[in-house]
């Protein structure tokens, strides 16, 4: 099956439970912290410049936002997390609403954690991680920014972002760069497997 990433719609900010879309199609979800490029990301997968909005000020989406791809699947942009300056009235809106979406097992067909591939991973990207864990859905890390390393550094960077997620084997750790679009490939064959295992 193939899926024409050209034909992208925005369909709704979701605010609120009562927002997200409920049909068939499978939903794809992608989180990652404020300034980890993850509409970069998306944007790469879909090929199209600029599709996801990226934000000049990282933090401001408190909202999760859907795009249907093909009429096929939701990609779901979850908003990003562990940026300072948000105010703690902001941090409890946004832990609520993300707590509400993962609470509805329903929704999720697979999850998609970006982190920097230069560091290893935050305690934000950790309770991320756990709650894509916690579905008990399949999900992969993807480790985005590998342009800025050395060919050296990406076994063991890969390596310790395995580890701090305490990830099982069958969690794939996905090396991308969004800047030239190495492992987008790999992400987009990951998407299409699982389209196909749900059809």
């Amino acid at each position: 099956m193939g899926l024409n990433t050209q034909k992208a719609e925005f369909i709704r900010s979701a605010a609120g439970p009562r927002d997200f879309p409920r049909d068939p199609l499978p939903q794809v979800a992608f989180a990652g912290r404020s300034n980890v490029g993850k509409s970069s990301v998306i944007n790469r997968l879909l090929n199209r410049k600029n599709f996801a909005r990226v934000g000049a000020a990282p933090g401001k989406t408190v909202h999760i936002n859907y795009f249907r791809i093909d009429e096929k699947l939701y990609l779901v942009d979850l908003p990003g997390y562990g940026y300072a300056r948000v105010s703690q009235a902001e941090k409890a809106r946004w832990a609520g609403l993300i707590q509400s979406w993962f609470d509805d097992r329903s929704l999720m067909s697979l999850g998609v954690l970006i982190v920097d591939a230069r560091h290893r991973p935050t305690a934000d990207d950790k309770v991320m991680c756990d709650y894509f864990k916690s579905t008990l859905r399949p999900f992969a890390v993807v480790a985005n920014k590998l342009d800025k390393l050395k060919k050296s550094e990406i076994e063991p960077n890969l390596a310790l972002i395995r580890e701090t997620l305490e990830l099982s084997d069958d969690v794939k750790v996905i090396p991308f760069s969004a800047e030239k679009g190495d492992g987008r490939e790999e992400l987009l064959g990951l998407i299409l497997d699982h389209l196909e295992g749900t059809v």
